[in-house]
């Protein structure tokens, strides 16, 4: 088990050389999953991970492979994905969500799934 232990020791060191900074980036995208729901943004993100927020986006987005904001988008279209599907109105889904404009909602749900929020409901919803 040993030669395990050390190659993973080994590839930690060379994907994740400081270990203090990748684990505030994982803290910041932990915190974008439980607060998602509330009025946040990049500068309150980066805050929370004690990182100024150009080298927060820079460090999110090599880990993650997108941006913080992308990734908090991607988290409330899940979860109004699911909301939608339980039959929830678009009016409740959209303040669970986070979000203050219908408007703004509907415009996001289509371009991240191709169908307006009433379409997805109508072909996934109970």
């Amino acid at each position: 088990m040993t030669f395990y232990r050390d190659e993973i020791a080994r590839l930690k060191k060379v994907l994740y050389p400081h270990d203090d900074l990748t684990n505030q980036i994982i803290g910041a995208k932990v915190y974008i999953e439980k607060h998602f729901s509330e009025d946040i943004n990049l500068d309150k993100i980066a805050n929370k991970a004690l990182i100024s927020k150009f080298h927060f986006i820079r460090l999110f987005k090599k880990y993650y492979g997108q941006t913080p904001n992308q990734y908090l988008q991607a988290v409330r279209i899940e979860k109004a994905k699911k909301l939608l599907q339980k039959g929830n109105s678009i009016d409740k889904v959209c303040a669970a969500i986070g979000f203050v404009s219908k408007t703004s909602f509907i415009g996001l749900f289509k371009k991240k799934t191709g169908k307006t929020p009433m379409v997805f409901q109508n072909q996934h919803g109970k």
